[in-house]
């Protein structure tokens, strides 16, 4: 039996002289497909970085565990967890080729350094990677010549060499076009299918995909609510949660929303 991906317990994290979370609970399962939504200012980001191994919960205030162990390794973690930003699309250059950008991430570096080489074998991972991310077509292009929505599928496809546990997926279709962000969620839609676990982190409803099983909404750092999709995305609860009137939509089995 698999552990959870994430564990915790009754956290308190502080990010500079702002506590985030007081008293947190939060239990993710492996393979679980998530959707954390919530507006700005929520700890959406503050809970990536806990799930990353990127920031620690105060010292004996609580408990968090990764894959049911409370002390990890980040380069253990980047193997068990593929992480895509929108940070991540300005740390390569226009030169890079686009394949590179995927096989570095077996190695952990942003951009191929001198001399670097790559095994066969991690050549295939790579082109397997890029194939789910629908653009292995793409792979001899440089990376400056793709459109932004081709950029982050071949970070999704970065995050995706290492067949991790879980995909965390942050904002992920922020400063794209109608085009590019159809294109991601598809690809995102077919992981899912797949039955790659799934944690979507966003501030817009219209991009969970119909495959999203469960939805939890944070607001100023508290669990607003967490259950299955259709009962947590109703027009009562996002109104709370986002400060204003709603009337909720589904389509498909995408939600949408408009001012009520």
């Amino acid at each position: 039996m698999q552990e959870p991906v994430l564990e915790l317990e009754n956290v308190t994290v502080w990010r500079g002289n702002n506590r985030v979370f007081d008293g947190l609970s939060l239990r993710v399962e492996a393979g679980e497909r998530l959707a954390i939504l919530g507006p700005n200012g929520s700890g959406k980001s503050t809970l990536l970085a806990l799930i990353s191994g990127d920031l620690h919960p105060v010292a004996e205030q609580g408990r968090t565990l990764l894959f049911g162990e409370e002390h990890w390794s980040l380069y253990d973690l980047r193997d068990r967890i593929g992480l895509v930003t929108p940070e991540q699309r300005s740390l390569f250059e226009d030169e890079e080729l686009a394949s590179d950008v995927v096989l570095t991430g077996l190695h952990g570096t942003y951009g191929r350094a001198r001399g670097q080489t790559f095994s066969a074998q991690e050549k295939k991972r790579a082109w397997k990677a890029m194939k789910a991310a629908g653009v292995h077509e793409l792979m001899w292009r440089d990376y400056g010549e793709l459109s932004s929505g081709e950029r982050r599928r071949f970070l999704l496809a970065r995050a995706l060499v290492h067949e991790p546990e879980m995909l965390i997926l942050d904002e992920p279709t922020t400063s794209l076009d109608l085009p590019g962000s159809w294109n991601l969620i598809e690809a995102v839609r077919g992981l899912l299918r797949s039955g790659t676990g799934v944690m979507l982190v966003t501030h817009d409803v219209r991009e969970i995909p119909p495959e999203i099983d469960r939805v939890l909404l944070l607001k100023e750092g508290k669990v607003l609510a967490d259950g299955k999709k259709r009962k947590v995305l109703t027009s009562e609860q996002l109104g709370d949660c986002y400060g204003v009137g709603v009337r909720v939509r589904w389509s498909d089995g995408f939600c949408t929303v408009q001012p009520s």
